[in-house]
């Protein structure tokens, strides 16, 4: 029987719902359906669950409602007090996202005003004192504590940890490489690898094929796990693999706390794990690959114990596992917290600088994030939301620059292709990447011709009208493309066109095809994220001189480098690259921004 039926047997769920937040969509999915299974149910009846676009609940019957953090923050902005919920418990505390403590930030408000409210707090490692101090609200040292910890053991098995005796170049392909070692050498059970993201994962993915397809056996059950996979996709690795046949999964972090994998004997860690982090200098958001905590690293080994005892192959040496730090600094400390400061102002928050978080921010990111609401227009000079366009951001469920571009799109005729374009980008890449030489040139001309001068942001466009026409399986075949990224891409243009017409009013428009509508659109909401070409060779943003490049993924990457563009996201590597590229006009900046660029500074930048 799980946790949350003890609380339910015993009446818990009398005086309101029993609320669960999962920090990811596919614990939340995976978890109500154990619980309800469990109670012989099927799930959306007495156990609920709601992620983003999709509710399976039932007013009338749901009593245990398990959802992501996001979904709770959202009716918190209907309930400020949760009055319909008689418990919630945070699971997954640990992992310490920003939503996981904005979530425990206004519990800490609403416990003060309901101490009805029964809070529990759910976490894999030794953050528990921090959480027991944080929600202790006695005033007086003879007042007994609001706050106790329990402990529950959980049931693990022994397993032996391998580390490299030499650093290895290439940790892809070591992955790889130890996959198809263990699968030989080693006795039954399945395999779970964690890598840092979806293009590290397929990478992999496809160079198990080839193994696979060489050897001519069907004796590989090979499945990718990242966040923007479908949830049916997702799903699949919990099943058990045919008799005779070895279940590999390929992982993100994803796998490290929030879901357990059915099966898994051996793991395989990279060491790496891929962050958000934010430069108030830059104002800018960066994907940087850092070595992993050995906090992280312990949950990742984990894995392997869970079934029977185990084996853990680690792709560093044993003088690196000294080196890592104990713990991943909390993403609220690292990242850009414009959402949140929306949000927050939407609760009726309004200073936010005393506002208390477990691990406060630092007072620079949290300015800096004000400071760029103020240039997007969301807030006034008094730092309280404008109507209406800081009500529209705070409402859309993505970033904020998106959200403006968005808004502004309905002003100059182009939401239809702008909604396209939001779609798309939430789900990463849409295109096949083969290993091998001739399939790998032929998706590469495949690509091209879907891309266009104008970048990558409206090349994501012309895939998606093409996708549109011709919605087939041999359609993404034929062109390289990745049929289950275009399928959720559409789900969730549909899914926002939805929410724009019959919620917020907004008239869906389309501007017939007019790229520089489209551009100086994108330009209206990216406007912080503008660079241009150096005469050293290099690019650097308007604003901060940081030295940028145009990532190898990018379609203007082989092309005559433009002179100014408009990049969504940065990721650091070997460089800090710019990706999801717009190529603009200098003059767009200084007439769609003037409160943000004057003319002096982006003149004879060059």
């Amino acid at each position: 029987m799980a946790r949350l039926e003890y609380l339910y047997e015993f009446g818990w769920h009398s005086k309101g719902l029993i609320g669960v937040t999962e920090p990811r969509r596919i614990s939340a999915i995976t978890l109500a359906d154990r619980v309800a299974t469990e109670r012989g149910e099927l799930s959306g009846e007495t156990v609920g669950v709601s992620i983003r676009f999709i509710s399976k609940c039932n007013p009338d019957t749901t009593k245990i409602k398990y959802m992501t953090e996001g979904i709770l923050l959202r009716e918190m902005l209907a309930d400020p007090l949760l009055t319909q919920y008689g418990v919630i418990m945070v699971d997954e505390a640990h992992e310490r996202s920003v939503l996981t403590d904005t979530v425990l930030g206004l519990l800490k408000k609403i416990a003060r005003k309901r101490p009805s409210l029964k809070i529990i707090i759910s976490s894999a490692t030794v953050d528990a004192e921090l959480f027991q101090e944080f929600f202790n609200l006695k005033k007086r040292k003879d007042e007994k504590d609001s706050s106790i910890i329990l402990t529950v053991e959980g049931r693990m098995y022994p397993y032996e940890v391998y580390y490299l005796e030499e650093p290895c170049p290439d940790y892809v392909k070591e992955t790889v490489a130890t996959v198809m070692k263990i699968h030989r050498n080693e006795q039954r059970g399945d395999i779970l690898a964690f890598l840092t993201g979806q293009e590290e994962v397929l990478k992999a993915l496809d160079l198990l094929r080839e193994h696979k397809d060489a050897s001519g056996k069907d004796d590989m059950l090979i499945l990718p796990m990242y966040g923007t996979l479908p949830n049916q996709d997702q799903l699949k690795v919990f099943f058990s693999a045919p008799k005779g046949v070895r279940k590999i999964v390929l992982a993100t972090n994803i796998a490290e706390t929030s879901v357990t994998i059915p099966g898994i004997v051996y793991v395989i860690d990279c060491g790496f794990v891929k962050l958000n982090w934010y430069s108030a200098d830059s104002t800018t958001n960066s994907l940087v690959v850092v070595p992993t905590s050995k906090a992280a690293a312990e949950q990742r080994a984990g894995r392997a114990g869970r079934i029977r005892s185990g084996k853990v192959y680690r792709l560093y040496t044993q003088e690196e596992w000294e080196k890592l730090p104990d713990h991943t600094p909390p993403e609220m400390r690292r990242t850009d917290l414009c959402s949140t400061v929306l949000f927050l102002k939407a609760l009726g928050i309004d200073n936010i600088l005393r506002f208390t978080f477990p691990s406060p921010p630092p007072a620079k990111n949290l300015l800096a994030s004000l400071e760029t609401l103020y240039a997007l227009e969301a807030l006034d000079a008094d730092g309280s939301l404008t109507t209406p366009v800081g009500y529209f951001l705070a409402e859309m469920p993505f970033n904020a620059m998106l959200a403006k571009m968005l808004y502004k799109a309905g002003e100059m005729g182009c939401s239809e292709e702008i909604l396209t374009i939001i779609a798309m980008l939430q789900v990463q890449s849409v295109f096949s990447k083969p290993v091998s030489g001739q399939a790998s040139i032929r998706a590469r001309i495949a690509k091209r011709n879907f891309e266009v001068a104008e970048g990558d942001l409206i090349t994501l466009l012309n895939v998606y009208t093409a996708f549109a026409d011709d919605r087939t399986k041999e359609f993404c075949g034929r062109n390289f493309l990745i049929y289950r990224n275009l399928k959720r891409a559409h789900e969730i243009k549909t899914q926002l066109c939805s929410m724009l017409e019959r919620e917020l009013n907004i008239p869906l428009l389309s501007c017939n095809g007019n790229v520089e509508i489209i551009c100086r659109c994108i330009v209206s909401g990216f406007f912080p994220y503008a660079a241009y070409l150096h005469h050293s060779g290099v690019y650097k943003t308007v604003r901060g001189n940081t030295e940028l490049a145009i990532h190898p993924t990018s379609c203007l990457y082989t092309e005559e480098q433009p002179q100014w563009v408009i990049f969504c996201e940065l990721m650091h590597t070997t460089k800090l690259y710019m990706k999801d590229i717009t190529v603009i006009k200098q003059e767009w900046l200084t007439e769609l921004a003037p409160h943000y660029y004057h003319k002096i500074t982006v003149r004879d930048r060059f």
